[in-house]
């Protein structure tokens, strides 16, 4: 591990130049008395690191030295698929890992492309959640990361809609980061299955190993699960009229269900710009507080109890408000 660091102080000194004790602690979260010795461990290995003393001093390589120890650990570069997701990466309990392997990379790469990959990374930058929403905080989020990782069996007790609690023994195969949300793809009983993390309670290992379903492929299931999902919950189609500002609404509301069903619509607005269509909406009491967000701008016309749903829900705010 110190090895590891040791390295990691080199390669932070060779790429960024001058660095205090503060600013290599805070990067390699470790105390600046270990960054201390740290350096004085790299002196001692005869790497020319120096110190300028004051209040704008800190830790430098002599001008031109640059080290070749930069092989990826086999960790480092796993990580690197989850380079431009530095949160999950933590989740995960990569984020120093990550870091380690970007510093190795960008030390090795010639002059020229060293520039190009700073210059990318100072002027784009992802960020996965959407608005109002950050990514969990799961603490057994490392733990699950591994059991994924190494194919080991696990019991969980899940927390299912409703708060009724259940049992499962799984075998995990995968996770999948959604909106800022953990996912699970797991074989429970022979069959493959989606957990949302946050309602995993509690966690242990079984201390057995499984084999992994050689034709089962992560991407895909999640994708076919996924339009399932979007099926299940968007079951029922209301007619509905929309004005303009409806329209431009539609994709925040209902997101890229609703967002599909107005790019399909077939017809054209009428004279005064409403356009009237088909919206798949969510069953029961869902669709009601889903289409009062749109207030005035959208009516819906079917099914009958639908609106009459919406009037009712209507006349009572009216009737608050007045």
């Amino acid at each position: 591990m110190r090895a590891s660091r040791l390295l990691s102080v080199l390669l932070l000194l060779q790429n960024r130049g001058r660095m205090t004790a503060e600013e290599l602690a805070t990067e390699l979260e470790v105390s600046v008395r270990t960054v201390y010795r740290d350096v004085e461990a790299l002196s001692a290995a005869g790497v020319p690191v120096y110190a300028d003393r004051g209040r704008t001093g800190g830790y430098q390589l002599i001008d031109g030295y640059r080290t070749r120890l930069t092989g990826l650990t086999e960790e480092e570069a796993q990580s690197l698929s989850l380079a431009g997701l530095p949160g999950a990466a933590s989740e995960l309990g990569l984020g120093t890992v990550l870091a380690a392997a970007q510093l190795k990379l960008h030390a090795a790469m010639p002059a020229e492309l060293r520039a190009g990959a700073s210059k990318i990374s100072e002027r784009f930058c992802l960020d996965v959640p959407g608005w109002h929403r950050g990514i969990e905080s799961l603490p057994r989020l490392s733990e699950l990361a591994d059991a994924v990782w190494h194919g080991r069996r696990i019991k969980v007790r899940y927390e299912r809609w409703g708060q009724r609690k259940v049992d499962r023994v799984l075998d995990p195969l995968g996770l999948i980061l959604k909106a800022g949300n953990w996912y699970l793809a797991a074989r429970c009983d022979g069959t493959d299955r989606t957990y949302r993390v946050s309602r995993i309670e509690e966690l242990e290992d079984l201390g057995e190993t499984f084999e992994r379903p050689s034709d089962f492929d992560l991407a895909r299931y999640w994708r076919e699960w996924s339009e399932q999902f979007e099926k299940r919950m968007y079951s029922r189609v209301a007619v509905v009229r929309l004005n303009e500002f409806a329209r431009i609404l539609v994709p925040f509301h209902l997101g890229a269900v609703g967002a599909r069903a107005l790019r399909e619509a077939d017809a054209e607005p009428d004279e005064n710009g409403w356009l009237t269509m088909e919206l798949p909406v969510e069953p029961g009491e869902p669709a009601v507080g889903e289409l009062l967000r749109f207030g005035g701008n959208l009516e819906v016309l079917e099914p009958p109890e639908l609106r009459e749903r919406l009037a009712e829900e209507i006349r009572k705010m009216g009737a608050r408000y007045g």
